[in-house]
């Protein structure tokens, strides 16, 4: 049997700067808007030069009836002073 680590066996990070102030999840079920997606998110990240995108994750689900694609992209954004 080989053992694995789980986060307890693993020493604490350090606390660090934020990552990411902003997050934006695009998600579809139905085939062609699942084809879409990822124009979607190249559309919305080309409107958005002020973001550094800091990470992406792909998540996908199904079920008996349904496949689900979620793209969420966690970014930094440059807030405005007061």
């Amino acid at each position: 049997m080989r053992a694995t680590a789980t986060a307890l066996d693993r020493p604490a990070k350090p606390a660090t700067a934020p990552q990411f102030n902003g997050v934006k999840v695009f998600s579809a079920t139905m085939f062609a808007d699942r084809e879409r997606l990822g124009e979607s998110v190249t559309a919305w990240l080309a409107s958005r030069q002020d973001i550094k995108v800091t990470q992406m994750v792909v998540t996908q689900s199904s079920d008996a009836a349904f496949h689900c694609i979620a793209i969420t992209v966690f970014y930094w954004e440059p807030l405005a002073r007061r």
